[in-house]
């Protein structure tokens, strides 16, 4: 049987968690909780009275011995952690560190130094109906873990990616139907496969999707294969990352303007998109709302055999489309748009004007 807990503002939301146990309900009524959690234990729910009514705000101290935010300080803290990796262990990407089946529902995270969500090694993680809101580094960032689920969530505010997927080699991963804006990447498959990314609204970043293989010295292997990245709408993606020594999306290169980019990935259909008005405010490495591209400088590879399949690509500038890759290790069949590179594609080559 299922424990069920109920924590009011005040009350010690860790000390719910720790009490109940595995499988556990830890439900949190409406208000505002100054305080950060560490879930340890499987199958464990975390669920708010909503993501308007139920806030998770910084607070004096903390549960003690938090695994600390992959390359962060030890003082950067997380609103949520869930970490499975016991001292020593290398999970490889796979999300087998021993707890998994963690939910975490229905409530706003919002102002921590750290992500507002970071589950590590998880073998089932899902995050439902959440408000990530000015958390400094990520909003929901999932890393070397199976299983992983974002659903009807809003991430804005985070220096890097709003949703990321991260070294999560067999991902089998949902990121559906969420909202992102103001960071430097909306949804970010980092060296992640498996992904669907479907029904997303991003804007309002520098870059509305990434998905990118490069592999990272003391990393686990990398890769992007076998994703789907159907109906999103990625709009008014115009900030500028890269630029500043300690601001948006400081430790990448200049990024502005760009709504889709695959960059090394293999076998990722991208069907059904909207893709319009993405205008860079700054430098950027790429040049149009939808890009694909190499990663081989960066230890990745060439884009291969990716489908690119009845997109709607327009009013992007300087250009629509930059495909920087074997065009015939690709198919493309159905897209409109206006201005692209190479210029000169035709309906037959699967790119037309609207």
């Amino acid at each position: 049987m299922t424990r069920m807990v109920t924590v009011r503002p005040g009350e010690s939301i860790q000390r719910a968690l720790d009490e109940a146990g595995p499988g556990a309900r830890i439900a949190l009524e409406e208000g505002v909780y100054r305080q950060n959690v560490w879930i340890k234990h499987a199958g464990v729910t975390l669920i708010g009275a909503g993501p308007d009514r139920t806030v998770l705000i910084p607070g004096e101290g903390g549960p003690a011995g938090v695994p600390r935010l992959h390359d962060a300080a030890d003082d950067v803290v997380s609103g949520v952690t869930v970490h499975g990796e016991k001292s020593g262990e290398k999970s490889g990407g796979t999300g087998g560190g021993g707890i998994g089946d963690v939910r975490v529902e229905g409530l706003a995270v919002r102002g921590f130094s750290g992500a507002g969500i970071y589950a590590h090694t998880i073998a089932g993680v899902t995050v439902r109906e959440v408000a990530t809101e000015d958390n400094a580094v990520w909003g929901v960032y999932l890393r070397e873990s199976s299983g992983c689920q974002v659903l009807r969530c809003r991430a804005t505010g985070s220096q890097y990616g709003g949703v990321a997927l991260s070294f999560c080699a067999r991902s089998g991963g949902l990121i559906a139907d969420n909202e992102t804006y103001a960071n430097a990447f909306g949804i970010f498959v980092d060296n992640s496969s498996g992904a669907r990314v479907v029904r997303n609204s991003c804007h309002g970043n520098a870059i509305g999707v990434l998905l990118l293989n490069q592999v990272y010295e003391g990393e686990p292997e990398g890769g992007v294969r076998d994703c789907l990245v159907a109906g999103n709408d990625l709009h008014g993606n115009d900030l500028a990352s890269g630029a500043e020594p300690d601001g948006l999306g400081a430790a990448g290169p200049p990024i502005s303007g760009v709504g889709l980019a695959l960059i090394g990935t293999h076998r990722v259909s991208v069907v059904d998109n909207h893709i319009h008005d993405n205008h860079p405010s700054g430098e950027s490495v790429m040049g149009a709302g939808f890009v694909i591209g190499s990663s081989k400088e960066w230890g990745g590879d060439d884009a291969l055999d990716n489908h690119v399949l009845w997109n709607r690509i327009t009013g992007n500038s300087p250009l629509d489309f930059q495909l920087g890759a074997d065009l015939a290790r690709q198919v493309f069949a159905g897209n409109v748009a206006d201005k692209g590179e190479p210029p000169g594609l035709t309906v037959p080559e699967g790119w037309g004007p609207r």
